[in-house]
């Protein structure tokens, strides 16, 4: 009976040791837009300026008749003439001799991605990345700029753009003071956990430029639409019928003056509008909602566009190198509308900014602008309700010090 029982026991000890061996010599799984990547040969690329879906097909084994088969099936989902230039994509092939591509993964962004099955059964799927949502605060102190502010922090410069979209009808943010405070309560995006995504929203804020608190709270007063707007602790709208500048981070290069010395004409003459210097390809938008009434090119304008916005303002915007919006098409505040460039009668990259009032042209710092609607009164109890947790968890953050 003795040695039955160490023999039984030698048994389960070789089996174990077998076990242990082949989980050594196992590669870990690995998995990636929902495949596990260890049944296939994985082929990761980026699209090339002038690659086109056909061609990428071409150099991986599949054949012209196929591809177009493939593009007609799911053209509704997947559009293979619109792969861009920059994004990463993945082909997941057959581990045979053939090495047959069986899927191609193509990276919308960060999240989103579409998967197209090349095999026998042909479709299109739109999918994204598990992302998890988290909750942080922050708190920094501007010494020469905010992006400096943020960067000083190891934060990501989207918090510039989110504070500036935030209080940029109420802050003037060619003007920020050494020594101006912000705090802000946000939630960040990352996928799987490890990888950040972007900024999710932003809860409320709180920017002491020049010793005077302005605070911000995301709220929802309007059911209908369902966009949440900025208000203030006393419950008025940050948003203002016009935004201060149409475009983030320049600085203004030339004011609205009736005689200045036109660096190209070599004259002197009225410059009825604002330059803003920016690197060329910024982003110009739309700083009211409106029409485009005109979306062209002259030869002193350059490439512009002009929006009118109601009976009474129209704005007008130069020297763009790319238009974005076309003769008739309605914007609406903050919406791209071109691109900086240095088109017309331009020494550098810039925008000028034109502003009319009742047909007339003036200078848009000097106006008395409306206001975008504030919390109703009969609102105003449940706004105060809902800011106070969040206005009191501001206040306990410490401000940062130079």
């Amino acid at each position: 009976m003795m040695a039955l029982a160490l023999i039984a026991c030698n048994d389960e000890e070789k089996d174990q040791a077998v076990n242990e061996v082949k989980k050594k010599e196992l590669p870990p799984l690995e998995k990636e837009y929902g495949f596990v990547l260890n049944d296939f040969k994985v082929l990761r690329d980026t699209i090339k300026s002038g690659d086109s879906f056909g061609y990428i097909m071409d150099k991986n084994g599949v054949d012209h008749g196929k591809v177009y088969e493939i593009s007609q099936k799911v053209k509704d989902t997947f559009n293979p003439a619109r792969i861009v230039a920059g994004k990463k994509y993945m082909i997941l092939k057959a581990k045979d001799s053939a090495q047959t591509p069986k899927y191609f993964i193509y990276e919308n962004n960060k999240i989103d991605y579409t998967v197209v099955a090349l095999g026998d059964s042909i479709y299109a799927e739109k999918r994204k990345r598990p992302v998890t949502v988290k909750r942080r605060e922050i708190s920094g102190v501007v010494t020469s700029s905010l992006s400096e502010a943020m960067q000083d922090q190891g934060l990501s410069n989207l918090l510039v753009y989110e504070l500036s979209n935030i209080y940029q009808w109420s802050i003037d943010f060619f003007k920020l003071q050494k020594g101006d405070q912000f705090k802000m309560v946000y939630h960040e995006k990352y996928i799987e956990d490890t990888i950040f995504a972007g900024i999710e929203k932003v809860d409320a804020a709180v920017f002491k430029h020049s010793d005077k608190p302005f605070y911000a709270f995301n709220y929802l007063s309007d059911s209908i639409s369902g966009k949440p707007s900025f208000y203030d602790d006393e419950a008025k709208a940050l948003q203002s019928f016009f935004l201060k500048a149409p475009l983030n981070y320049s600085r203004i290069s030339s004011r609205f003056t009736r005689r200045r010395f036109h660096p190209v004409q070599k004259r002197w003459k009225a410059h009825l509008g604002t330059d803003y210097a920016a690197p060329h390809g910024t982003p110009i938008v739309s700083t009211a909602n409106g029409t485009v009434i005109a979306s062209s090119y002259t030869s002193g304008n350059g490439n512009y566009v002009k929006v009118k916005h109601n009976g009474k303002y129209t704005t007008q915007y130069l020297h763009m190198t790319k238009r974005a919006v076309r003769t008739g098409q309605v914007v609406k505040q903050g919406d791209v509308i071109g691109y900086v460039g240095s088109t017309g009668l331009a020494t550098g990259p810039h925008v000028c900014y034109r502003f009319w009032v009742n047909g007339r042209q003036v200078d848009p710092y000097r106006q008395n602008l409306p206001s975008a609607k504030h919390i109703e009164e009969d609102l105003k109890d449940e706004y105060f309700a809902y800011i106070k947790p969040l206005k009191k968890e501001l206040d306990q953050i410490p401000y940062k010090n130079i």
